[in-house]
């Protein structure tokens, strides 16, 4: 099945990853679609039109993750693979065939929530660990089953990404993490969940000319954890994805003519 790409990005410095992986990525995606910041650069942007992305430039972008998975929903592919770009360069660069093997297992459920491995989650700063931990534990209790929601990667069929778009509300970015799949599973689509290594610390990748390796993420999880700004960061998204998570679980629920019900397939 044609798999189409659904990406948020706000650049920090890895245009030039990006480049080199391009013929990879075209190898595994028949289309792709990034939204970006309404301040990202413009010749960025060209670069990336250039290069045969679907560009969506943002007036807000709490609502890049929507904008993208909008667009990308209005693709020829079967299949939709949203994943936070930053954390998808570094997933390609550093285990392509994990990669390669996650693309191809999502057109086997409705929705499939793409977690990290113990060994990925471990490679994180404390302070996205220990309030990870709450958000994560609200999510799946929420969904009836534990899973690690805050890694950035989802897999859609096209009828359940028109659901999502129907249903989800973009003012919460990383809220997204719990109202998709919470919405999905209140209407009664299947859920499915995979972890995997490539989605480890991408944060030390910024600005630098290929993925960090493992000791180059402990040093800046540990210079991370010393700025107190980045725990309270980082105790606004727990909350932001709980928030989100709690009001998907309350929320009315549409059916666009064009979408079955589960029990109706």
């Amino acid at each position: 099945m044609r798999v189409a790409l659904a990406a948020a990005w706000q650049p920090r410095g890895e245009l030039e990853r990006f480049l080199l992986l391009l013929p990879v990525l075209r190898q595994v995606y028949a289309y792709q679609a990034v939204s970006l910041p309404p301040d990202s650069d413009r010749q960025l942007e060209q670069v990336l039109r250039s290069s045969g992305v679907q560009v969506i430039r943002t007036a807000n972008w709490s609502a890049g993750r929507y904008a993208a998975l909008q667009a990308a929903q209005g693709s020829a592919a079967g299949c939709i693979h949203y994943n936070d770009f930053d954390r998808l360069l570094r997933w390609v660069e550093t285990r392509p065939e994990e990669w390669r093997q996650t693309v191809a297992s999502l057109s086997r459920a409705d929705c499939t929530i793409i977690g990290r491995t113990l060994a990925a989650y471990a490679s994180h700063p404390q302070a996205l660990v220990q309030t990870e931990a709450i958000s994560n534990r609200v999510v799946s209790q929420l969904l009836g089953t534990a899973v690690d929601a805050s890694a950035g990667g989802r897999g859609f069929s096209q009828a359940e990404a028109a659901f999502v778009l129907a249903n989800s509300r973009p003012v919460r970015a990383l809220g997204s993490d719990a109202e998709w799949p919470i919405l999905l599973q209140r209407a009664g689509f299947a859920i499915e969940y995979r972890t995997v290594e490539g989605l480890d610390w991408e944060i030390p990748d910024q600005y630098q000319s290929q993925a960090a390796d493992p000791v180059c993420q402990q040093e800046v999880a540990r210079a991370y954890d010393a700025d107190p700004v980045n725990w309270a960061r980082r105790v606004e998204v727990a909350l932001e994805i709980i928030q989100a998570g709690l009001d998907a679980a309350q929320r009315k629920l549409a059916f666009p003519a064009s979408l079955l019900r589960p029990t109706e397939k």
